[in-house]
Parts: C-alpha cells; sequence; structure tokens
C-alpha cells in the first residue's frame, strides 16, 4: 500500500508497477503459463498463483487500501465471499434493491444450508433491528440499478455491534469514487467488468480486506474452487485501469450534463443521480464518495418506448452492463430486477457531452 500522498491520476498510472529494471518491460506483461519449473519461487501451478495477478491485486489493493484478491467474475467474487463466511442456519442480510443475482444465488444455491435471509432496502432507516443475528452484512452503495445510498459507516457500526461482517459492493462507486474499508466496512468486492476495466472487454471481479485470516480463506477458496481470472484477462484490467481516473472524469461529467438537460424533460421520470444536489441521495452520498460517476437512471412511459429510445439513439448501445467507454442502457426489468418496466439505467461513456446529450434528446423525440 502506498504512503505517498498523490493524485488519482498518479495513483492509477502507477499502480501495481514493478520496480525498474533495465531490460525489463516498463510494465507488467501477462505471464500466460499452467505449470512452472519447480523451485524455491512462488509460482508452480496456474490455479493457485500467476504474477500477472498479483500485479493486479497490488494495483487494486493499493486504491482499495486493502489485500486484494482477483476472481474471474464479479459474481465469483461475490459468491466466494458468502461460500467462505457463511454457515448452516446462518443470517445474512443483503440489499432488496441490489444486483438481483447476488440475491438468486443465496436463494437457488446455497439452500442446503438453511440461511436466513433478510432483504433490507439500501435507503432504508438503518437501526439494530436489520443487522440482529446477522453473520453478514452485504450492502451495495450506490445500488445497482436504483442508485440509493446507505450510510457505509453508520450501517458497519450496527453490523460490528451484532458481531457481524460488513461486506460493501463497490462496483458503482469505483475506488477512486469511495473507499468502504476506511469507512469501517470488512471487505471490498466488485465487478471489474465495469468501470475498473472499463473496456466492456474483460470479466472480472475482485474482494479487498485488511482482515488477514478472511484474506488467506478468500485465497484458499479460490484455488480450490477454480474461480480464477486468465491472465489475459487480468492484464486487460490492469491495463484499463491506468485510466480510471481520466474515464471517471468524462463521465461524470456527462452524467451531469444528462442529468440538466433531462431533469426537466416531459417523457423523463425518477431521474436519479447521486451526484446531482437535489438528488435524494445526495446528502448522504457527498459525505462518503470522494467523487461521483457516469451512471443514471431514469424512467419512461413503458418497456416500449424504452426499445424506441435504443433503436433511435446512434450514440448509446442496447448493453446490459456499464462503466465502458462507449455510452449504453438497458432496461433493467427484463433482467428480474423489481423496478418499474420503463426504467432505464444508463451509463455515460466518454463521448463529448454536447454530442450525447443531443443524441439523447433527439432520440427521445423520435
Amino acid at each position: 500500500m502506498t504512503t505517498t500522498p498523490s493524485g488519482d491520476g498518479t495513483r492509477c498510472v502507477h499502480a501495481g508497477e514493478p520496480a525498474a529494471e533495465p531490460g525489463a518491460p516498463l510494465v507488467p506483461q501477462p505471464v500466460l503459463a499452467a505449470p512452472y519449473h519447480l523451485g524455491d519461487a512462488a509460482d508452480f501451478y496456474g490455479r493457485a498463483t500467476n504474477p500477472t495477478w498479483r500485479a493486479l491485486e497490488s494495483a487494486i489493493g493499493s486504491l482499495d487500501g486493502g489485500e486484494c484478491v482477483v476472481y474471474a467474475t464479479g459474481m465469483a467474487a461475490i459468491s466466494a465471499l458468502l461460500r467462505v463466511t457463511l454457515r448452516a442456519g446462518d443470517t445474512v442480510v443483503l440489499p432488496s434493491d441490489g444486483y438481483y443475482l447476488a440475491r438468486a444465488y443465496v436463494r437457488e444455491h446455497m439452500s442446503a444450508l438453511d440461511l436466513d435471509l433478510r432483504l433490507v432496502p439500501t435507503a432504508a432507516d438503518w437501526d439494530a433491528s436489520h443487522v440482529r443475528g446477522a453473520r453478514l452484512v452485504l450492502v451495495e452503495t450506490p445500488s445497482n440499478p436504483g442508485l440509493d445510498v446507505c450510510d457505509i459507516a453508520a450501517v458497519a457500526e450496527l453490523a460490528h455491534a451484532e458481531g457481524a461482517l460488513l461486506a460493501v459492493d463497490n462496483t458503482t462507486a469505483t475506488p477512486l469514487g469511495q473507499l468502504p474499508l476506511d469507512l469501517g466496512a470488512d471487505v471490498v468486492v466488485a465487478s471489474d467488468t465495469k468501470a475498473l476495466s472499463g473496456h466492456s472487454d474483460v470479466l472480472l471481479g475482485h474482494t479487498t480486506t485488511r482482515d488477514v485470516a478472511l484474506l488467506a480463506r478468500l485465497r484458499a477458496e479460490r484455488t480450490a474452487s477454480g474461480a480464477v481470472p486468465g491472465p489475459l484477462e487480468t492484464w486487460l484490467a490492469h491495463r484499463g485501469l491506468g485510466t480510471l481516473d481520466l474515464r471517471l472524469t468524462r463521465q461524470a461529467e456527462n452524467a451531469a450534463a444528462l442529468y440538466r438537460a433531462l431533469r426537466d424533460h416531459p417523457r423523463v421520470r425518477g431521474l436519479r443521480w447521486p451526484g446531482a444536489a437535489a438528488d435524494p441521495a445526495h446528502p448522504t452520498a457527498r459525505t462518503q464518495m470522494r467523487r461521483f460517476g457516469g451512471v443514471l437512471t431514469f424512467e419512461l412511459e413503458s418497456a416500449a418506448a424504452v426499445a424506441g429510445f435504443l433503436g433511435a439513439a446512434r450514440l448509446v448501445a442496447a448493453a446490459t452492463s456499464f462503466g465502458g467507454l462507449h455510452s449504453s442502457a438497458d432496461r433493467r426489468a427484463q433482467w428480474g430486477d423489481p423496478v418499474p418496466e420503463g426504467l432505464v439505467r444508463f451509463s455515460c461513456g466518454c463521448e463529448d457531452p454536447e454530442d450525447l446529450v443531443a443524441d439523447v434528446l433527439r432520440a427521445l423525440r423520435a
């Protein structure tokens, strides 16, 4: 973990880089080997260790403020955390409005443990009753797709009073937007498929913690389960991480511009972006978030209206991820999120703000 204060851009560009060595590559390169010559070196088999993983884990860990474990996907990271921390009969608290597959995984793939699954809205007035008896509390803030926010420090205090771990899904915020471990969380989990890698060409996830025992269990579980990332994907994510500061700056600029353009639009309802002073999440978000990202949500009249909007847009791809260079949007109800049929999750890319706003307004008119 770096101890030298520096800006976000500097930290992203230099995160995880090796010590300078004449004749060596300037930046970490992918190591594609499965077996290695046995000896005293750290690497012996590609399912257990890989220097490409370690470079990215060093980079992400330095940004998150802990020790990182990378996984093949964001869901691999979440499911690993659930398997490692929960035992038969435990109570686990999940967001009722967070990523739907986390809830589905507990219900459909951990049913043999007879877990008590307690669902709490992100924007609830959190008190001891929400976490009573829990072993693990997982929050997602800002939530996906509704962009509600909870007070991480307050929930951490409640969880710890019950002897529970607090995990924060930091996918939407990224480590540049929010540092959950500094706010009292025990674990950060994220899908690095999204903004962290940022180019819509990688599946990856990670956990970060300062708990040495939990870190060892997570790494051992990754090796045993085989939920490991490919070295090429890991290298691509590390390469993408270098421009995270630049991309987030433009994406937030685009989100602010779109918010201004859409807040009084006659076809748009329920516009949300935590970076806007008028957003209900803003008072809490501004106390714990270092910066805001490029994801907005809003509602159109119907599923057909969303299809028409996406069909008319030229710069906005119909796609179900977010955080990439290209602006994209999808209708979240089609995936099982408990949201209105016309709710759109809109991910601002890195286009020029004037071009993106003009395209969205034209598509809404069409």
